[in-house]
């Protein structure tokens, strides 16, 4: 069987091919109106026409352009009477705390689509006031006039007893459009996460079930099967395009999760169990940090929307190949956030004229203009000379001048976002190695890793497709979380087992004859605080706590109270385990040419390698330039290369 790993970018769209012993690469750029068309077009170019027994995982940004760009459904929010604005009061939290001009984001539901009923239940789950028919009733006719596209229920204190949630639902099934209800799919308490997060998913339902549905169509006109389809979870994880479809916001960083798996997973292998994961594609960013595992999160805000359900703890910024440099009012140079995109693209693709991060890099001969995409497209380093040129005018200095000026402000935006997930976390990033991928990030990596001082970068074996190659390594696994409010004295050992229990006895309804490992974790908090941690639950969780407090926060409370929020489950269905081929084990004959690039402010000669010439073992120093397919690495003069029995380069100063 031949296994396909798919990664959606904003430019590129990457394949990787795995028939058991051999691993082929492929690239085609996106098509962001239709990402399925560059999906069936490299499917097509990499297999032919006939796709029987391939086995597709597949990360899409669908839900993520849907949700940023505003582009979902027309949906109704239906509330507790009274807390019908909940979404739009949020709470005092501000995005740019001294900028008083700062608006807080629109709501992803209108005031007028915003409906409330009568109904409550108390914190302990008792209901107060049933759902009267007569109000359900009205309800579905002030409906039916909205003409909505979708429909999302969250209820005050649902998570504790779902009985009026679950009969608004079933009462309000003949409006024939798709309902989100918070307590299947978040039963955890804060309301407006919860509500934030179910809105999320109705206005994202239509447009990502309609994709879902037209891709399994598309594979399986190719003689492709819906059964051996898979699309990746922002967690790390695989569920079926049904399940995405009909939870999108479980797959709103699906792309950036691959990432962080396969770096992790191949870093693992080598014996690093602490990295930073350093992901630069054509429009973005995405880094993270891995001691021992990934980090997850609960907590995250995707372009000012709340989304409480757990996540790879991913931060992305708009830092990428295509990111467009400038001048601000102020005069200063600027790069980034917006981007050139896969259309028009940086101006050396030929169409564009905005000087970007990729013009730079070819401006200052680190990117060969005959091997962009290992040759297979054609740039045209004259654009680039231009529309750097014409940047530079304006600051009266040389065009290498500003191309350098670009790549070490784009270094910058990105050094400060790895120092935000280690230092500003409590971690020394000289303890970790920089895991670096995606199609531009070889390019800048040795450079970052010397500003912040670490000694290590590991470039992996087709670091552009790395995101795609995590996903044929992610297993198949689903989250489940339940809120419990349980003091130290009621969070004994057998009533957090019964909660569980219940847990995976749902769990196995979703994974209906299949054999399951459970995670289990729980979220912790001193009595009284207002934010809880995720900690791995042992007999010894409370211990646990208290040493993961300290490291989070300078401090630990031994003689305070704790208080068990909210118990989670993870339920892994194990996939086929996916077995990186090693390296051929004989000496090759290795071409080296020389080149001239810029670096530091003067030109210096580098020796060019091509990557598929390396053998196990093989070493080389800086300065140089490594040619591959997906990417091309520039190694800075102070470190020292060594090939490892995996293909990876692992880079040392």
């Amino acid at each position: 069987m031949i296994q396909v790993g798919i990664d959606t970018g904003g430019t590129f769209t990457d394949f990787v091919l795995y028939d058991g012993s051999d691993i082929k690469t492929h690239k085609v750029p996106s098509t962001p109106s239709d990402p399925s068309r560059a999906i069936m077009q490299g499917l097509d170019q990499a297999l032919g026409e006939n796709l029987e027994g391939t086995l597709i995982i597949h990360g899409t940004t669908v839900a993520t352009n849907a949700l940023l760009e505003r582009k979902g459904a027309r949906m109704a929010l239906i509330c507790t009477e009274g807390f019908e604005d909940v979404i739009e009061i949020g709470r005092q939290n501000r995005d740019e705390l001294y900028n008083i001009f700062w608006e807080r984001p629109r709501p992803l539901v209108d005031k007028k689509l915003r409906l409330g009923v009568s109904e409550r239940i108390t914190y302990e789950g008792r209901i107060l006031k049933k759902i009267k028919k007569a109000d359900l009733e009205k309800l579905l006719t002030n409906l039916k006039k909205l003409k909505i596209e979708g429909l999302a229920i969250s209820f005050l204190h649902s998570y504790k007893n779902p009985d009026n949630e679950k009969k608004a639902a079933e009462f309000l099934k003949p409006l024939g459009v798709p309902v989100s209800v918070s307590s299947e799919i978040l039963p955890e308490f804060r309301e407006y996460e919860r509500t934030s997060t179910i809105a999320a998913n109705s206005y994202l339902l239509p447009k990502v079930k309609s994709y879902m549905d037209a891709l399994s169509e598309s594979i399986s006109r190719e003689g492709g099967s819906e059964q051996n389809i898979s699309i990746m979870q922002s967690s790390g994880g695989v569920i079926s395009p049904e399940q995405a479809g009909n939870q999108p916001v479980r797959i709103l960083l699906s792309g950036p999760a691959g990432g962080v798996i396969g770096a992790f997973k191949t870093a693992e292998l080598m014996g690093y169990g602490k990295i930073m994961t350093y992901d630069m594609g054509g429009t973005s960013t995405d880094v993270a940090l891995c001691d021992g595992g990934p980090k997850f999160t609960t907590e995250t805000n995707i372009d000012g929307i709340p989304v409480k359900v757990p996540m790879i703890d991913v931060t992305t910024i708009g830092a990428g190949g295509g990111s467009i440099a400038y001048i601000d009012t102020g005069g200063a140079l600027k790069v980034g956030p917006g981007s050139a995109g896969a259309d028009p693209g940086p101006a050396c693709y030929g169409k564009g004229v905005e000087p970007t991060v990729t013009d730079a890099n070819v401006l200052l001969g680190r990117i060969n203009p005959e091997w962009f995409l290992g040759g297979k497209m054609k740039i045209h380093p004259q654009k680039s000379l231009s529309a750097i040129g014409k940047l530079a005018k304006k600051f009266k200095i040389s065009p290498e001048e500003l191309a350098e000026g670009v790549v070490k402000v784009a270094n910058a935006n990105m050094v400060r976002a790895l120092r935000v997930i280690s230092i500003g976390r409590g971690y020394d990033p000289r303890e970790f190695a920089l895991v670096s991928f995606g199609g531009a990030g070889g390019l800048h990596a040795c450079e970052m890793a010397a500003d912040m001082e670490i000694k290590t970068v590991i470039f992996p074996k087709d670091p552009g497709v790395l995101s795609a190659f995590g996903m044929l390594m992610a297993d198949s696994f689903k989250d489940y979380g339940l809120t419990m409010f349980l003091s130290q004295e009621e969070a004994g050992v057998d009533e957090l087992d019964k909660a569980f229990g219940t847990l995976e006895k749902h769990s196995m309804q979703d994974f209906p004859a299949k054999k399951l490992k459970f995670e289990r974790y729980i979220d912790v908090r001193y009595r009284r605080q207002a934010h809880e941690i995720t900690i791995p639950y042992t007999r010894r969780f409370i211990k646990t706590f208290h040493e993961t407090h300290r490291k989070m926060y300078g401090y630990m409370k031994p003689e305070s109270e704790i208080e068990v929020v909210t118990i989670r489950l993870r339920a892994i269905a194990k996939r086929k385990k996916f077995t990186i081929p090693p390296l051929e084990n004989k000496r090759k004959k290795i071409t080296v040419l020389r080149d001239k690039v810029i670096f530091g402010g003067r030109e210096i000669e580098v020796r060019t390698f091509n990557r598929s010439d390396f053998y196990k073992g093989y070493k080389f120093s800086g300065p140089a330039l490594v040619l591959e397919d997906t990417a091309t690495l520039f190694v800075t003069p102070d470190f020292k290369c060594e090939v490892d029995g995996w293909g990876n380069i692992i880079a040392r100063s």
